[in-house]
């Protein structure tokens, strides 16, 4: 039941007669492999090669016509090109410059085949000299697991019927909020929800978590210039996941002795490798906006139960009772992020959040996105609505009347006033309604 979203993603990729070879993009261990595995399924035949294997590498390397080239790969899979639908995999493909750069001859002389490449660090290619064929291959993101995918993964198949409503009944909130503090707990990296899904045991995530983050420091060291940057990717990997949802600065970030120039491009690295995003503030209250890159940064972690495990709140989660009670209310707001994120599977799409921009007065609301030609501010925070102080400023300065909580509670719209008098409509969310959200807009704002 993993990546449900993405299989629909992959099958109108396929129904499209102009498609592309198309390129998944997806921190490591995300589930790329896995999830088009199981699409390869829905194919007549299914050729997957690793570039990480000299053997398949080499079939990529040599200096011959690309239609010899098709012939060795046929010839080294044992395949019939002449044999129904045929998925072609070429997976790792950051180890083969060259089988990027002719990525672009499937689609001007192959284009009966379907063609997915994944990989890496990808943007290390272009640093090479070596660029994707502009306009011959599709992008498409892969996120950890939803939570739809994770009610799917657990095998809540009740659950999973409800959420997939239009119009979530009254009666499935608590489990339904019981079951997404779950999914908040232990995030959505496929390896962890598949060992949850199974013996339901939060120690046995532990060393999971572990090897995960060993893993992606190594992966992005490969990638660093020198030692000292190393040292730098090092200092990056084994803090920001406890300043995950923090404002930071890069001059001596998380107490370090490193200048901002070289803090900040270890956290590029970080962020080519998908595992962390730079969430920069806009300031105006109407489009077009444009992220102020002068500003201090909101850092965000691509899974929040790397947070947890990081952090060492995982027992606090578990027993806590409302999810945004734990650790002032950061980890709700991120796993909100995560979601909104999540709904997206294009690599343009980026979070922001909301400063007002003037001295006298601080003011931050906690995400905006755009809406129907309007931006809409979006808050993560317990209390009545009286009390969203720095919401009541974004409604102020709106030239719009909605705005949007997520909370423990259960959906309303509810008739509110800012602090200055304007009336507005507040849309009351619980936390597991955070990747729906576009759809329940559509519905309430007409």
């Amino acid at each position: 039941m993993f990546h449900r979203t993405i299989m629909e993603e992959f099958r109108k990729w396929a129904a499209n007669r102009d498609r592309r070879p198309l390129v998944i993009r997806g921190a490591r261990q995300v589930g790329k492999t896995t999830a088009v595995h199981i699409f390869a399924g829905e194919f007549d035949q299914y050729i997957h090669l690793n570039l990480e294997k000299p053997e398949h590498r080499i079939i990529f390397e040599g200096d011959y016509p690309f239609n010899e080239l098709l012939g060795r790969l046929f010839l080294h899979a044992g395949k019939s090109r002449n044999s129904g639908r045929i998925l072609i995999f070429i997976d790792e493909i950051q180890y083969s410059p060259k089988a990027v750069s002719l990525l672009r001859y499937f689609y001007e002389e192959a284009r009966d085949l379907y063609v997915i490449a994944a990989g890496s660090m990808l943007e290390n290619i272009l640093n090479r000299g070596i660029s994707f064929p502009v306009g011959r291959v599709e992008y498409l993101i892969m996120h950890p697991c939803t939570f739809q995918e994770f009610l799917g993964a657990m095998g809540e198949e009740p659950a999973l019927e409800l959420f997939g409503q239009e119009e979530i009944p009254d009666f499935a909130h608590d489990k339904l909020t019981a079951l997404f503090k779950k999914y908040a707990a232990i995030g959505g990296m496929p390896r962890v929800v598949d060992s949850f899904s199974m013996n339901q045991d939060y120690s046995a995530l532990n060393p999971i978590f572990g090897s995960l983050l060993i893993s992606y420091a190594e992966d992005v060291e490969k990638y660093a210039r020198s030692e000292v940057m190393t040292r730098y990717i090092r200092h990056v990997v084994s803090s920001a996941f406890r300043e995950a949802g923090t404002r930071i600065t890069f001059e001596k970030f998380a107490n370090s002795p490193y200048r901002s120039r070289d803090m900040k491009e270890a956290f590029t690295m970080l962020e080519k490798a998908l595992l962390l995003k730079l969430v920069y503030p806009v300031t105006s209250t109407r489009l077009p906006f444009a992220p102020d890159l002068r500003k201090k940064p909101r850092l965000h972690i691509f899974d929040t139960g790397l947070v947890n495990h990081a952090l060492g709140i995982l027992d606090e989660l578990i027993a806590g009772k409302y999810l945004d009670d734990v650790y002032r209310g950061r980890i709700a707001e991120h796993m909100v992020g995560q979601e909104l994120t999540g709904a997206t599977s294009s690599v343009s799409d980026a979070l922001h959040f909301w400063v007002r921009d003037k001295k006298e007065s601080s003011a931050e609301v906690d995400y905006v996105i755009s809406f129907k030609g309007i931006v809409i501010p979006v808050e993560v925070k317990a209390g009545a609505g009286g009390r969203l102080r720095s919401l009541h400023q974004f409604v102020d300065a709106s030239p719009h009347e909605w705005a949007v909580r997520f909370y423990s509670g259960s959906f309303s719209v509810e008739d509110a006033v800012t602090i200055a008098g304007k009336k507005y409509r507040l849309i009351n969310l619980p936390f597991y309604l955070a990747g729906k959200l576009e759809r329940v807009l559509g519905i309430v704002i007409r």
